[in-house]
């Protein structure tokens, strides 16, 4: 099914688990229906390596949210800047937070969380989602917290007490290297998981790793095909950050190809290769985690 040098029939053996396991459908999403909104100012403290506050200042803030007219929007992605202990502060909002929740679906993106976070952030969320790391060095190097991996992974278990969690993986976060994702699967196989969403690392200007490459698609496809196998009746998604151009248009195929079920804003390739697949395409309006 590809030319990249996978181990023997990875792809091939990715895909069949799939046919096996679900219906020949995907989901193509293109998330008009939510709308990206932040609890906190545009600038992160954290000032992360990858990321650098860039995506904060697309988000709507807050309570510039409260004021749009109802109907618009079905449901929310509420996220944020992280503080020096890697938590997104929500509960200072909270009464905000709970007037957005009435108006829609919350996909709240949470950071780390102790057990009253949890258990809050339980009683408003749909979803959360939960960017999960499983890599000191990439924990110290990228997010710059002192932390590890038992650390996520406790945030995990508090969130599932409360929540409908699905974790996020961001395959080469550690400047394009791949580097604990594989650990970050195995944990999550013995946790359990609902759904499982992939992003890609994308050298982003302004940031500390700009000049870094995004993950070889070798490198990328074999995660995902290994997820498949790991996970063979989990749903998997490729999520809406990711590199674009000619990369995009292969990591999509590839991505089919690896048995993922749901793909945020597909490349015109892989509309097609679906059809080729034999895989029925249904049209998502929200957020992939929703």
């Amino acid at each position: 099914m590809s030319d990249l040098h996978l181990p023997v029939d990875l792809l091939e053996q990715a895909w069949q688990i799939r046919r096996e396991n679900f219906k020949p459908e995907v989901e193509f999403t293109y998330p008009r229906l939510t709308l990206a909104v932040r609890t906190t100012g545009p600038e992160c403290p954290l000032n992360c390596a990858h990321c650098g506050g860039h995506y904060l200042k697309g988000m709507v803030p807050l309570n510039r949210a409260l004021l749009l007219e109802g109907g618009r929007y079905q449901s929310y992605l509420l996220s944020g800047s992280c503080d020096d202990r890697g938590r997104v502060p929500h509960r200072e909002k909270w009464q905000q937070v709970l007037e957005l929740a009435r108006r829609g679906a919350l996909n709240i993106h949470s950071g780390l969380v102790g057990e009253e976070d949890a258990r809050l952030l339980g009683q408003v969320a749909k979803t959360v989602s939960f960017d999960f790391a499983a890599d000191s060095e990439t924990i110290a190097r990228v997010y710059g917290l002192h932390a590890t991996a038992e650390d996520y992974l406790q945030s995990y278990r508090r969130l599932r007490r409360f929540a409908r969690v699905v974790p996020h993986l961001c395959i080469g976060l550690l400047g394009g290297r791949i580097q604990g994702e594989y650990r970050a699967l195995e944990l999550l196989r013995k946790e359990g998981v609902e759904a499982l969403s992939f992003i890609v690392f994308r050298p982003t200007p302004g940031t500390a790793l700009e000049r870094s490459s995004p993950p070889p698609l070798e490198e990328v496809a074999r995660v995902l095909a290994t997820a498949r196998v790991t996970f063979p009746h989990t749903p998997l998604y490729l999520g809406c950050l990711r590199p674009g151009g000619v990369y995009r248009e292969k990591l999509d195929c590839l991505a089919l190809q690896a048995g993922i079920n749901k793909i945020v804003q597909p490349a015109p390739a892989a509309r097609r290769l679906a059809e080729k697949l034999g895989l029925q395409p249904a049209r998502g309006e929200e957020c992939c985690a929703l």
